[in-house]
């Protein structure tokens, strides 16, 4: 999505990056087989409604198949990862 259109969303369709790595472990504890799933996983992500992560999940998957298809080239991260602050948000869903 160009930075051009973000300024047409709605603030509750913006996710912070906090936002979307605790989505995307709460993807990993709620697999498909865990009752009221998008529940669970909205509880996980503050400010965050059930059908805005469903939501959320369906363009991610969207994402997935237009990079699985070649239609988008994968973007080269550069190593940015900070694994403390990964490990205190899961532990933080694990807890709640």
């Amino acid at each position: 999505m160009a930075s051009s259109s973000l300024k047409h969303l709605r603030p509750e369709a913006m996710w912070t990056t906090k936002q979307n790595k605790l989505f995307e472990m709460a993807l990993a504890l709620y697999d498909k087989e865990t009752p009221e799933r998008w529940q669970n996983v909205a509880k996980a992500v503050s400010g965050k409604s059930a059908d805005e992560v469903e939501r959320h999940y369906e363009i991610l998957l969207e994402d997935l198949q237009r990079i699985e298809s070649g239609c988008v080239p994968i973007p080269n991260y550069r190593a940015a990862g900070n694994g403390d602050e990964e490990l205190r948000l899961l532990k933080s869903l694990k807890f709640q």
